[in-house]
């Protein structure tokens, strides 16, 4: 019996941390503050979007693991066989533009922390945290990187501890966990549609599909068994658990502190950070800022990753973080480029009155907008047999999935109408 508990808590542990590095890299800087806004916004009335997005999040990263570990390639290179090449092109630009404004704001607001602590110009700080991040793209694994960083975005879950000494009436939030409330406002709806576009996030699309693809290529794999779908898919769920439990207690704890403070509209990381107060006093900035450099540095590398997966895919380029830098320089010229570009654009842009948590909360926006049309992508190859085969989606995956495509859409016109 002891050897059986050992071996159940050797593999949970084994489990545990691709778990949280997958949730991590979906809480990134940009989601971390779009949680704490709709709290301090919207109070407890938008905590019923963390159980409803759970598994629609679940289903759609599972369908995009799925086609990578069957086809051996990521989505673009997968859509490349079987779509026109301009549709294509027009979806991996969509991809770059996305991805590079979402890392321009993640080192925006990373560079923002650090100045709470260390007066430096704004862009300094962000130039020094990109160089460090494609350094460790190009000579180091990334497994390395989110070994080492993982264990900083632990610090997130302090906001779970705090929400177990700040809310006084669980009944409430419990209700308001279950039943669904929504203003017909633009501001709650553009909460709503960030939301959705943080937690669906379409760079983890591409992530997903191009690793698991590459994780294949370096096993030799031709024949993906059910036992290696059985263990994709136990993966991917708790991954998308840790970082929907955080998602909620940031919402929660945000909703029951901020505006007690009068915060209804996070600025700054000090303001976001304010939520941690009655846990750790006069840490909370510092332990924020802790784990808003973990979460950054677990995700700017995968946004970086994602568009040189998709880039690389449509022109045919050697590909994957596994290669060095003389076998696929034209991959890593894209993560080169779409992080400084992105450093650089949202830095100078806070020069002109464009905040860089402001930006966090639009790209959430933006992806909420691009998210549809990709799922309604990623259904059509889920269920097409001449790419999967007998591994195409079931019931369960559609219904989620079409669901997931209806809300998000419906969530997309409403804003647009309002």
């Amino acid at each position: 019996m002891k050897n059986i508990l050992l071996r159940a808590k050797k593999n949970f542990f084994k489990k545990l941390g691709p778990g949280i590095i997958t949730g991590a890299s979906d809480d990134d800087p940009a989601g971390v503050v779009i949680y704490a806004q709709t709290g301090a916004a919207a109070g407890t009335n938008l905590a019923w979007t963390a159980p409803l997005t759970f598994p629609f999040m679940a289903v759609i990263q599972e369908m995009c693991a799925r086609i990578g570990l069957v086809t051996g390639h990521g989505l673009v290179g997968t859509m490349k066989k079987h779509y026109p090449r301009v549709f294509i092109v027009f979806i991996a630009a969509l991809v770059v533009v996305a991805n590079t404004i979402n890392i321009g704001a993640d080192i925006a607001g990373m560079a923002a922390s650090i100045r709470l602590f260390v007066p430096l110009p704004s862009l300094l700080i962000a130039a020094l945290f990109a160089v460090l991040i494609i350094a460790f793209m190009i000579y180091f694994p990334y497994r390395v990187l989110a070994n080492i960083f993982k264990w900083l975005t632990l610090a997130l879950f302090a906001y779970i501890i705090t929400a177990f000494l700040v809310v006084d009436n669980w009944a409430q939030v419990l209700l308001d966990t279950v039943i669904p409330h929504i203003e017909l406002t633009r501001e709650q709806l553009s909460l709503i549609l960030a939301i959705f576009g943080t937690t669906i996030s379409p760079y983890l699309f591409f992530w997903q599909a191009s690793e698991e693809a590459e994780e294949r290529h370096e096993v030799s794999r031709r024949i993906v068994t059910k036992n290696e779908l059985k263990v994709m898919r136990e993966d991917v769920t708790l991954g998308m658990f840790f970082s929907n439990l955080v998602m909620y207690f940031i919402i929660i704890t945000s909703a029951k502190t901020l505006p007690g403070l009068g915060i209804q509209t996070v600025h700054s990381p000090s303001q976001a950070a304010a939520a941690l107060a009655p846990l750790t006093g006069d840490f909370a900035t510092l332990l924020f800022t802790i784990g808003i450099i973990g979460t950054g540095m677990l995700a700017v590398p995968v946004l970086a990753g994602s568009a040189a997966y998709a880039v690389s895919e449509v022109f045919g380029w050697k590909e994957g973080l596994s290669l060095s830098w003389s076998r696929a320089r034209a991959f890593y010229a894209v993560i080169i480029i779409s992080t400084l570009v992105g450093a650089l654009f949202i830095t100078i842009g806070e020069k002109f009155g464009f905040p860089p948590f402001k930006a966090l909360i639009a790209t959430g926006i933006i992806y909420g907008v691009l998210s549809p049309l990709l799922i309604l992508i990623i259904l059509m190859i889920a269920n097409n047999k001449h790419i999967l085969g007998d591994k195409v989606n079931g019931v369960m995956s559609n219904t989620l999935g079409v669901a997931t495509f209806v809300i998000m859409t419906l969530a997309v016109v409403a804003l647009a109408i309002v």
